[in-house]
C-alpha cells in the first residue's frame, strides 16, 4: 500500500491558500465559486409587485422549482402599493432568516445596496433576476432576456406594422410610451427601440406629433395601465383633433391594451386601427393581436426565465460557478456576470407557432 506524506511546509500552504481565497474579493462580483449549501436551505425570492401577469406566474414557478430541487422557498411581493422601502424591509428579513441565495426583482434598482450587500456578508449570493440592481458591488448574477433586443424588436414592429397597414403612406405619426423610471429596464427598452426609430424620426418618415420624444416625458409611473391611459387621452385630445394617429410605442402589453382603450374612445380605432406594440406575452393581448387589435408582443417565457435562475441555485448548491452566456452588465458599480435568453417578436402571423409549448396561450391564437 502507499503511503503519503503531508509535510508541515504543505499543510501550512493549504492554509494561507484558504485564508486568502476568504478574503479576497475582485469587481467582478461572481469570479469564485461559492461555498456550497445544503439541502432544505432557504432561498430567499423578492419580487417588486403584481402589476404584470409574468411577475405573478413568477412567483408560483419559483416556489414550485425551488421545493423541487430540494431547498425552502422565501417568495415575497412587495404590496400593490410597490415600495422600494418595504421590498427592503423583506430582503432584510431574509437575511435574517439566513437565505442561502436572494433572487430579486427589483422594485427600484437603485434602492437595495444596503440589503445586498448584508446578504454577502452572511454568505449569501445575488442573483438580480430581470432587472439590474445598480450601482452596488455586492450582486453576482443577472438572468434576464436580452431587454436591448426587446426594444429593437419592438421599434421593428411599429415600423413594419404601420407599413403594412398604411401601405400609402409617406409619413406615419406616431406616440411614443416608456415603463417607470425606477425600472432600470424602462430606459434598455426604449433606448434599443429608439435605434431603430430616431433614424425614421430624424429622416422625417415617422413624426412623434405631441413633440414628446425624451424618455422623461414618455414614463408612465409604476408601470400603471392608469397612468398610460391618462396620458394617451391627453395627448389625443392635444394633438390628434384633426390627425391621424398610425401607431404607439408601447413597452408592454399591460400598457398597450390601456393605451388601445383610449384609441377607442376618442374615434381614433377607425377606418384603420393603429398599430400598437407590445410585451410580455400576456393571456389577455393574445385575442387582441388575433384580431388585429393589437399588433405585437414579445414572447419572454418566464417559465424558461425561471428554470435558468434555479439551474444557477443548483450550481451554487453545489459549490460551483454559475454559468453566463453573455457580456457582463455594468450597474454603475461594477460588471456583473449575466446570463440572457432570446426574447421573440409574435405577431398574428408566428403567435400559434410561438406559443406552441404553451397550452393556455396557444389555445387562445385558434
Amino acid at each position: 500500500m502507499r503511503k503519503f506524506v503531508i509535510t508541515t511546509a504543505a499543510i501550512a500552504g493549504v492554509a494561507l491558500m484558504a485564508l486568502s481565497g476568504c478574503s479576497t474579493r475582485t469587481d467582478t462580483a461572481a469570479s469564485a465559486p461559492a461555498a456550497g449549501f445544503k439541502a432544505g436551505s432557504v432561498i430567499g425570492v423578492s419580487l417588486p409587485d403584481k402589476t404584470s401577469e409574468n411577475w405573478v406566474l413568477a412567483g408560483q414557478l419559483f416556489t414550485d422549482a425551488i421545493t423541487k430541487a430540494g431547498f425552502t422557498p422565501d417568495v415575497q411581493y412587495a404590496p400593490a402599493t410597490g415600495t422600494a422601502a418595504e421590498q427592503a424591509n423583506q430582503i432584510s428579513a431574509m437575511n435574517t432568516k439566513g437565505a442561502k441565495v436572494l433572487v430579486i426583482g427589483a422594485y427600484d434598482g437603485k434602492q437595495l445596496g444596503s440589503q445586498v450587500k448584508t446578504a454577502q456578508d452572511n454568505g449569501a449570493k445575488v442573483i438580480a433576476y430581470d432587472r439590474i440592481i445598480q450601482d452596488t458591488k455586492s450582486v453576482d448574477y443577472y438572468v434576464a432576456y436580452d431587454n436591448e433586443k426587446v426594444g429593437e424588436l419592438q421599434g421593428q414592429a411599429l415600423l413594419d406594422g404601420m407599413k403594412a397597414r398604411y401601405p400609402d403612406a409617406k409619413t406615419y405619426n406616431i406616440e411614443l410610451f416608456s415603463g417607470s423610471a425606477t425600472d432600470p429596464n424602462a430606459k434598455v427598452f426604449f433606448d434599443g427601440a429608439m435605434k431603430v426609430l430616431q433614424p425614421k424620426i430624424d429622416d422625417k418618415t415617422v413624426v412623434v406629433v405631441s413633440g414628446q420624444t425624451a424618455i422623461t416625458q414618455t414614463a408612465t409611473p409604476d408601470w400603471k395601465a392608469s397612468n398610460a391611459q391618462t396620458r394617451m387621452d391627453t395627448l389625443l385630445a392635444a394633438s390628434y383633433s384633426s390627425t391621424m394617429l398610425n401607431g404607439v410605442l408601447s413597452p408592454n402589453d399591460t400598457l398597450g391594451r390601456a393605451i388601445i382603450t383610449s384609441i377607442k374612445a376618442a374615434g381614433k380605432a377607425t377606418p384603420v386601427m393603429p398599430v400598437v406594440t407590445g410585451q410580455d406575452s400576456e393571456a389577455d393581448s393574445i385575442p387582441l393581436i388575433m384580431s388585429g387589435v393589437q399588433y405585437s408582443t414579445i414572447n419572454k417565457d418566464t417559465t424558461k426565465l425561471v428554470d435558468q435562475v434555479v439551474a444557477m441555485i443548483k450550481d451554487l448548491a453545489a459549490g460551483k460557478t454559475a454559468e453566463t452566456n453573455a457580456d457582463p452588465t455594468d450597474n454603475g458599480a461594477t460588471k456583473v456576470p449575466t446570463y440572457y435568453l432570446p426574447p421573440e417578436l409574435v405577431t398574428k402571423a408566428n403567435a400559434a407557432a410561438s406559443y406552441a409549448n404553451n397550452p393556455k396561450l396557444l389555445a387562445l391564437t385558434k
